[in-house]
């Protein structure tokens, strides 16, 4: 089965291609030619990745799965949440994110946080959801050069190291992406 992931984001395709089975064959947006940017337009993190699975399925008529990703932080109000790429300005710039992030954290006890992954599916005229969440906290510096976005600074719960001191197959087995693919791959076995 030939699969398009609506992303062109090397980090993100890497973690997803690690994690299927051989007869999945993932190709990106690049690879079928998609280059424009998917307006990120919704008001939720499920409704963005709805929107960027519909673009390519009514675009180029191809079986099509899409994510979003959003670190909600309970002090924050649940920021940056659908925000998260773009949390310290346009220029998408992960150090800027953390930046901010540990800035609005200061002095501030509660760290709770959780990263939630929702891949949307359009598959045979039809739209599945599956959601990946993991619990965890803030720290109070950048920690690790592993992964990518908020890694540095996240620490999940029962763990002693955050996501960018783990590597890829750590990072898989308890992430909120590698929860939601793990349905995503479920689900496609059994088609």
């Amino acid at each position: 089965m030939k699969i398009v992931f609506a992303s062109n984001n090397k980090n993100k395709i890497q973690e997803i291609k690690n994690q299927l089975p051989k007869e999945i064959e993932l190709v990106s947006l690049e690879d079928i030619g998609c280059y424009e940017d998917i307006p990120e337009t919704a008001e939720t993190i499920e409704g963005n990745a709805i929107l960027k699975a519909n673009y390519v399925t009514e675009k180029y008529n191809l079986p099509c799965f899409a994510d979003d990703t959003g670190l909600e932080i309970e002090a924050l109000n649940n920021e940056p949440g659908v925000y998260s790429a773009r949390y310290a300005g346009e220029h998408k710039d992960s150090n800027d994110n953390m930046d901010k992030v540990l800035k609005n954290l200061e002095n501030i006890e509660n760290r709770n946080a959780h990263f939630k992954t929702v891949i949307a599916l359009n598959l045979n005229n039809q739209q599945h959801l599956f959601t990946g969440i993991v619990e965890g906290t803030i720290g109070t510096e950048k920690i690790g050069t592993n992964g990518f976005g908020y890694d540095p600074i996240f620490t999940a719960n029962n763990f002693n190291k955050t996501f960018a001191e783990m590597n890829l197959d750590e990072k898989i087995k308890i992430s909120h992406r590698g929860l939601a693919v793990k349905q995503l791959i479920d689900f496609l076995n059994k088609q």
